[in-house]
């Protein structure tokens, strides 16, 4: 049953609607209870460097600059000074499967280097991929069907079918899990001293290729300090972005964003600009909200202007 409007209630509805449309609310807009907050990669942080970043909308930055915690600290200064943040800084590649202990070492002496510059910018975490292996038969990426010990995280198939061609791919990944958690592990002190997370992430290394598998890697700290940053365009080739999401969960600390078209078969592509891809943004803006991500998403693309990637991270934001 309707109930007729008197015309006071329909200039009040009416104006409230005319409200939420100005200030960008459209009909059949998807509310989300989660944010997601913009930024880009950046290196020194100086004001010349940010400005331009500030002026196309984004929030923040994470730096690759790793540098003495005093000179972060002048560099998180100049970020608040124009009402942002230094969220992250993206150490990158280690080699903690390494043969070499020395080079071993170095490698976490690296990572505790960039652990103290986190601290210096203000930033929440580092970006940490343990290692890579290769040089050996493996699956393509549509062969994978991996089977693994969840309580050490061991892979015992890595594709259907017979596996013993695969046999030097399976002890190199289990090794890599062993050597990089060990490692890890040597770090964790430090992060908590320092209240700065180790964000582990996968950028096509070969290791910890489907959902599960990674999550299990990931969660098996069982650690406050060691999460998973999630790079949403590097595991399109594997599994659809959401079903990682989702897999990840609360593990998730942050994202990076950029795009990846599959060709038609579905076997393998190239790299493209946000929104240009086979990703489906508005499923995985509402992965991300289920699982109660709110938190940073950083561009790491360039070729367009920082207004371009600007509005194309607003409408992922929106669902769009």
């Amino acid at each position: 049953m309707s109930i007729p409007l008197t015309r006071r209630q329909f200039i009040v509805r009416t104006s409230v609607a005319s409200a939420a449309i100005g200030v960008g609310l459209s009909a059949g807009a998807t509310t989300f209870k989660h944010k997601l907050r913009k930024a880009m990669i950046v290196g020194e942080v100086t004001e010349a460097t940010l400005q331009p970043y500030k002026e196309a909308g984004f929030q923040g930055v994470e730096t690759t600059h790793i540098c003495p915690a005093e000179e972060a600290a002048k560099g998180r200064a100049v970020a608040e000074k124009l009402g942002m943040r230094v969220h992250s800084v993206l150490r990158g590649w280690m080699e903690f499967n390494g043969e070499d202990p020395k080079k071993v070492e170095e490698g976490l002496e690296k990572t505790r280097l960039a652990l103290r510059a986190a601290k210096g910018y203000g930033a929440d975490d580092i970006l940490l991929v343990p290692c890579r292996v290769g040089g050996m038969p493996m699956p393509e990426a549509w062969e994978f069907e991996l089977e693994f010990d969840p309580a050490t995280g061991h892979v015992t198939k890595v594709a259907a079918g017979d596996n013993s061609k695969y046999s030097a791919y399976i002890q190199a990944q289990n090794r890599a899990t062993d050597t990089s958690r060990k490692a890890v592990e040597q770090l964790i002190p430090l992060a908590e001293e320092l209240k700065v997370i180790i964000g582990l992430e996968n950028v096509w290394n070969n290791l910890w290729v489907q959902p599960a598998l990674f999550q299990n890697f990931v969660s098996s700290f069982n650690n406050p300090w060691v999460k998973a940053y999630f790079d949403i365009g590097n595991h399109v080739k594997y599994a659809p972005p959401q079903d990682w999401v989702r897999a990840l969960g609360p593990l998730l600390i942050k994202l990076h964003v950029k795009d990846f078209k599959l060709k038609p078969d579905g076997h393998g592509g190239e790299f493209v600009h946000p929104r240009d891809g086979s990703i489906n943004w508005p499923e995985v803006r509402r992965a991300l909200d289920e699982v109660g991500y709110d938190g940073w998403g950083t561009i790491e693309d360039g070729g367009l202007p920082l207004a371009e990637f600007s509005k194309r991270f607003d409408l992922i934001e929106q669902g769009a």
